[in-house]
């Protein structure tokens, strides 16, 4: 039975059976491979949930480098030219697995980091994350070697899994996608605040993305839905800043950029006194 076997799934010594076997086998791996990548896509459209989207995809990215692995392994061992190499090379291969581990140690690390990424959850497939000023966008995928983040420019940043696992990340959208958005602004010295604060939070509830954020027993007392407070007095201005909580992060910098014009131009309509410099000139004898 087991000679029956081995007839049947190793060919001949003759280099053309050889690589006719070789190039049936990686035909069946790769039509294996894209129909499990096809059924995981569909099982990942259907899914509404970030941490099971996360998780479904990282696999569908892992289905092409398995099945290789595998084909490339039953190869080896299937057809006896190779299988009798392999056995010899590896019989003492101390110092070549040593060689072979050390050059693979990055992608090894990469591999075992993308795998706690998807345990671990720091952040998701679509999250909003930021690592420093110039690294910050979305999460648009994550392979075994890498996580791939598109940032505001469409442009793709890819990030080592070894590296990105290892690095403080900002998520903007791990658990509540409400923001609170610092919104600053400068008043001249004799500026009337009051009227300041006014045009301010009734420029800020025009805007389509910002949001109730109060509780019901600060709606009953008439806490002010956009708090405004004065923050310093400097030599030539004074600083105020709203505070804004807006629904969609992705629109964060849009809104404050709307805020900032629409305050501008209410407070120049209505004479808000804005910051000038002061210019001491001192006359020499």
């Amino acid at each position: 039975m087991n000679t029956t076997l081995e007839n049947i799934f190793s060919p001949s010594n003759k280099p053309l059976d050889i690589l006719l076997y070789i190039l049936v086998v990686v035909v069946l791996a790769w039509v294996v491979s894209r129909a499990a990548r096809f059924i995981i896509l569909q099982i990942i459209s259907r899914k509404k949930d970030r941490y099971g989207r996360t998780s479904i995809q990282f696999l569908r990215n892992s289905v092409s480098f398995v099945v290789g692995f595998i084909a490339f392994v039953f190869i080896v061992y299937s057809i006896p030219l190779f299988r009798n190499k392999a056995n010899l090379i590896f019989s003492g291969a101390g110092i070549l697995a040593a060689i072979i581990g050390f050059a693979a140690q990055a992608a090894l690390s990469n591999l075992i980091a993308g795998a706690f990424i998807v345990i671990f959850k720091p952040f998701r497939v679509g999250d909003y994350i930021k690592l420093d000023d110039s690294r910050v966008g979305i999460v648009e995928d994550i392979t075994l070697r890498h996580t791939v983040i598109n940032n505001f420019e469409n442009k793709r940043l890819i990030i080592p899994n070894s590296v990105i696992s290892t690095d403080s990340i900002l998520n903007h959208t791990i658990e509540d996608s409400h923001i609170l958005s610092f919104n600053n602004f400068k008043i001249g010295l004799k500026a009337n605040i009051d009227l300041a604060r006014r045009i301010i939070q009734e420029e800020a509830l025009k805007l389509p993305n910002v949001m109730d954020n109060r509780t019901p027993e600060e709606v009953l007392v008439d806490k002010p839905q956009i708090e405004v407070r004065v923050i310093d007095v400097h030599e030539n201005h004074i600083h105020m800043r709203a505070y804004v909580w807006i629904n969609e992060p992705f629109l964060e910098f849009k809104t404050k950029c709307d805020l900032k014009e629409l305050v501008h131009k209410r407070f120049v309509s209505e004479g808000v006194h804005l910051p000038i410099p002061i210019t001491e000139v001192i006359k020499a004898e």
